[in-house]
């Protein structure tokens, strides 16, 4: 595809919005089918309630987990089942404008630039009591007559794969100026690998983590651990234009996968093994080398969905003390912790974005990320007018 400079425009944004003008009466929003069956059509616009706001889409990026969703349904839950044939708008990685505001919502403006958390907690379960919102027992438990207070825009709600959209107020992080859309859409990338890290006990600074996977969660790991002062910081990976990128964001070492030991190479670059694993591949391979990598006392991050069962050296991993973390989305507030890094320009999150595709083009979009068509990592939809779509500039 041509490198077309109008596909990013510095910094990028979006028009901006006349809090007098009227708000339309519908949207475009591309909705589900069956599996991997996607239409655009003309949707009602959606009205936030209270602590609500509603948003103008400006740009959102494919997850792998979009993909899940249109193949599989999982991890969608719509009126109790699959997302399929349910009028279900799928989309979460968004960010956008603030068009309208709620009842009684003073902490946003019309106007205002956001970029978006997927989860709002029920806050009435034992899980949102405890600040655990991605784990919250009401999961999904907001159709028909219910209303337990929980949403996954994307997943158990209408999310961005649209022209606007409804957040909770607690799921929204400001963005700066100097910041474009497309940069914008990555802080809930940013976010997970922050929260995987925060799981595995907060700050790092001077202790080593090993990434295997460079997809765009390892990729960004490997920024947020750099930026948390981790020392050495391993990228395990078997593409070397990826891997390039890791080392781009801070991986002190990269070890092929294809050619090397990565267990002896991890154990020959940190002496008695990693004190922080992050398996963002999620395979039976690469649970088994965290395990066998991971120093005595150690702590793994299971950031990957694999399809299928895993099995993996459990008396190893008993034997040695070493604790064992699955994570799910970006929780516990790390999309604003991970903004923060962005805008500080601790770390570059935009050298994951390879390609931007108008919001008509969205089942192009998801094919180059499917497919990985000419070495994609993460794509973005954006809504602005007049937008070709192809590579972004480089």
């Amino acid at each position: 595809m041509p490198d077309d400079a109008t596909n990013t425009p510095d910094p990028g944004h979006a028009a901006k919005i006349d809090p007098s003008a009227p708000l339309p009466e519908t949207m475009r929003a591309w909705v589900l089918g069956g599996p991997e069956e996607l239409s655009l059509q003309e949707k009602p616009l959606p009205r936030p309630g209270k602590a609500e706001v509603l948003v103008r889409v400006d740009a959102v990026a494919i997850c792998a987990t979009d993909l899940e969703i249109l193949k599989y349904g999982t991890p969608a839950l719509i009126e109790g089942g699959p997302p399929f044939h349910k009028n279900f708008t799928p989309g979460h990685e968004y960010m956008g404008t603030v068009a309208a505001l709620g009842p009684g919502v003073d902490e946003f403006a019309v106007g205002d630039r956001v970029t978006v958390e997927i989860h709002a907690g029920c806050g009435q379960c034992k899980r949102c009591r405890m600040g655990m919102y991605t784990s919250c027992h009401n999961y999904g438990k907001n159709y028909g007559d219910q209303n337990k207070g929980h949403r996954a825009n994307g997943f158990t709600t209408d999310g961005g794969f649209a022209e606007y959209a409804v957040n909770n107020i607690n799921t929204l992080i400001p963005v700066p100026d100097t910041m474009s859309d497309e940069e914008a859409t990555l802080v809930v990338t940013a976010g997970t690998s922050m929260y995987g890290l925060t799981e595995l006990g907060g700050l790092v600074a001077g202790e080593s983590v090993v990434v295997i996977g460079p997809g765009a969660i390892g990729l960004l790991a490997v920024a947020v651990a750099k930026a948390l002062g981790a020392a050495p910081v391993i990228l395990v990976g078997t593409r070397e234009s990826r891997n390039a990128i890791g080392r781009k964001l801070g991986a002190d070492h990269v070890i092929d996968a294809r050619n090397e030991d990565v267990v002896a190479r991890v154990k020959e670059l940190t002496g008695n093994g990693a004190d922080y694993v992050v398996d963002c591949a999620g395979t039976e391979t690469t649970v088994n080398q965290s395990v066998h990598m991971t120093n005595r006392g150690g702590r793994i991050c299971l950031a990957a969905f694999p399809k299928s069962a895993v099995s993996f050296d459990l008396g190893a991993l008993a034997v040695n003390n070493i604790y064992l973390y699955g994570i799910r989305g970006e929780g516990k507030s790390a999309t604003h912790r991970a903004m923060a890094f962005m805008q500080a320009g601790r770390f570059d999150a935009s050298q994951i974005h390879t390609h931007t595709f108008p919001l008509e083009d969205l089942p192009e979009a998801l094919r180059y990320a499917r497919d990985r068509v000419d070495d994609a990592i993460k794509v973005v939809v954006s809504t602005r007018p007049g937008l070709a779509g192809g590579a972004k500039a480089r």
